[in-house]
């Protein structure tokens, strides 16, 4: 009888499980296809931004702008990861904090000092007992915003610009389709150049009033674009992965409920067998009595 209402204590919590699963799955499934759109939608305009500041950068002569320009004196290095703020979302979180281990551990070995910046709560939480963490954002990471990218590049400009970092990388999750995301360091600044094809006739370009200036203003705008492009492929990518972890934990839950259900029924049967049994063996006794 315990085992038997152990294994109805089992199914019952399985099956409260299987629910919770079952919800979440329907909400990342409405949630993906705007998640999905913002993210595909946003990333031509930032890809397109960076390939011009690239280019413009890389024409750029005699002109000392930090846009490009790499301190190698400087022993430090800002990274931000980009996590998210809930859990139940598979491998996502543990593959982003991964790869930010592991980045920052190529830093260390470089003889660099890693500054750790985070995006969503539960990188934050890893970290915080583990190493500092400079500052964190955290709150609607499935669906961020513009405002919150402009504060991120609002906080980690200046850092670079006064020499507070001779490098800015970010961690994050590209959303390549449904079922496939792939977490990937990007380094934002300084912007690596690009080699001029001395065979092609070099491009033209005209500043007003002068390059300093029009790179002064590029900058500010490539990383705030870079940094949302960055979190909405993210945003995609936790969302796809919820909607992907919380169907496979539904279906695991039904075939642990099956297999439970099977053992129940074992158990039932033994038990009246066992039960039968009794009962045949005390009436044979009364028959030998008399």
């Amino acid at each position: 009888m315990a085992s038997q209402l152990a294994l109805k204590g089992r199914i019952a919590s399985t099956r409260s499980l299987s629910k919770v699963f079952q919800a979440q799955e329907m909400i990342a499934s409405a949630h993906i296809a705007r998640a999905k759109a913002a993210a595909l939608s946003s990333k031509p305009y930032a890809e397109a931004v960076y390939a011009a500041a690239r280019k413009l950068v890389s024409h750029v002569k005699d002109v000392d702008h930090p846009i490009f320009k790499r301190d190698e004196a400087n022993p430090k290095s800002a990274v931000f990861l980009v996590s998210a703020d809930r859990g139940m979302a598979g491998a996502y979180n543990s593959n982003a904090i991964r790869k930010g281990e592991e980045l920052m551990g190529e830093l260390e070995k470089r003889g660099k000092e890693p500054l750790l910046f985070t995006f969503g709560k539960r990188a934050e939480m890893y970290f915080s007992p583990r190493r500092k963490v400079e500052k964190s954002w955290g709150g609607h990471s499935d669906n961020p915003s513009p405002d919150q990218a402009e504060k991120i590049a609002q906080a980690l400009l200046p850092l670079f610009l006064d020499g507070g970092a001779g490098e800015l990388y970010l961690v994050y999750t590209e959303f390549l389709n449904l079922v496939s995301q792939k977490v990937k360091v990007l380094r934002l600044l300084p912007i690596e150049l690009i080699k001029a094809d001395s065979s092609a006739p070099e491009p033209l370009y005209e500043f007003e009033p002068d390059p300093e200036d029009a790179l002064d203003a590029l900058l500010p705008r490539y990383i705030a674009s870079r940094i949302f492009e960055c979190l909405l492929s993210s945003a995609a990518s936790e969302t796809a992965s919820r909607q992907n972890a919380m169907h496979a934990a539904t279906e695991n839950a039904k075939s642990l409920i099956k297999d439970l259900t099977v053992s129940l029924n074992k158990a039932r049967q033994a038990q009246i067998t066992q039960e039968l049994t009794e009962i045949i063996s005390s009436a044979d006794a009364l028959k030998k009595k008399k």
